[in-house]
């Protein structure tokens, strides 16, 4: 399938957004978008535990399904901006929180990760049981690997299900790990650890048998934090074992839908394996679309308030709902 490089977002950037610190630091912590005015549900999860699903119906034939990244939420800027888009092309939208991430904790020792492709299935369960024809998929960030990760490794896809996008997704995890730990890219480490740290000290108070506080005070970078404690508390030998097992690049062979992958070059998240334009070029269904700019689950263009990444995912859609040959999807 086409490896778009020469993309036309390279044209659309603002110039200022040219600098991708800028263009992440904007989008993530002032570019401000309301949230739609949504319903929530709990859903029961199979293992005793459950997920908070926003969502507002449209139409009662297609939806999208929003799935968030590290330590974001259903009511993140880049979510919000996403779901109004499709809600004014008439789509219905369900934006679901991993555990931990809907404002309540959640009830087991686990959290979330990579490849929580159980509980993104129960929200395409719950979103299925709403009556609709068509369900989409757009995952941002971590959210994106989800995507990849559901499409290449559940066996028994709905055939309502019909496409997905990833957005500024590590396709590798440990080179997205290592990549944070470099220059000024460890502020949005330091960023994310807050937010660990503190849920950590609340799973220490539930279950102080599993989770030390003295343990969790200890936490400084992603090697300490998914060693002895993403990794332990979600089944894995350690972090090199959790990095390589949670990885998209593990999936992206066995997916059969239409999945388009929009990464850019200067996002600083990523790195070395995060770009399988070989793979791209090889595989019918997969595309990947790689910006000069865009930063991470940035993409801004000139005069709009949507992103390039949420606009193409649309275009995306029609294309696939309208079409019969994939080879003109893109």
């Amino acid at each position: 399938m086409p490896f778009l490089e020469n993309t036309s977002y390279n044209h659309q950037v603002p110039f200022l957004h040219k600098n991708a610190h800028f263009s992440t630091i904007y989008a993530g912590k002032f570019k401000k978008f309301l949230a739609p005015n949504y319903s929530r549900e709990i859903i029961e999860l199979f293992d005793g535990d459950f997920l908070a699903i926003d969502f507002q119906i449209r139409n009662t034939k297609k939806a999208v399904i929003l799935c968030h990244g590290l330590e974001g939420n259903s009511q993140r800027t880049y979510i919000n901006s996403c779901a109004t888009l499709f809600l004014e092309n008439d789509y219905s939208v369900f934006a679901w929180n991993n555990r931990t991430c809907s404002g309540k904790m959640n009830r087991l020792p686990k959290m979330y990760h990579h490849a929580s492709i159980e509980d993104l299935d129960a929200v395409i369960k719950f979103t299925l049981s709403k009556g609709f024809e068509e369900v989409y998929l757009i995952g941002f960030s971590m959210g994106g690997a989800q995507v990849l990760n559901y499409f290449g490794r559940i066996n028994e896809i709905d055939s309502r299900v019909k496409a997905g996008v990833s957005v500024s997704v590590p396709i590798e995890i440990k080179a997205s790990a290592d990549s944070l730990k470099k220059g000024f890219n460890k502020v949005y480490m330091y960023n994310f650890l807050i937010g660990l740290k503190h849920k950590l000290k609340l799973k220490a108070a539930q279950f102080p048998e599993v989770i030390t506080l003295e343990k969790v005070k200890q936490i400084r970078d992603f090697d300490f934090l998914d060693d002895n404690f993403t990794a332990p508390l979600h089944g894995f030998i350690d972090r090199n074992d959790y990095y390589y097992q949670v990885s998209p690049a593990r999936s992206l062979n066995n997916v059969k839908h239409p999945v388009l992958i929009l990464n850019s070059y200067d996002d600083p998240f990523l790195g070395e394996g995060c770009f399988p334009v070989q793979l791209a070029e090889n595989k019918e269904n997969l595309f990947l679309e790689v910006t000069n700019y865009g930063g991470h689950c940035a993409f801004p263009i000139k005069d709009s308030n949507y992103s390039y990444a949420e606009i193409k995912a649309l275009e995306f859609f029609s294309n696939v709902n309208n079409c019969k040959d994939e080879k003109t999807l893109f």
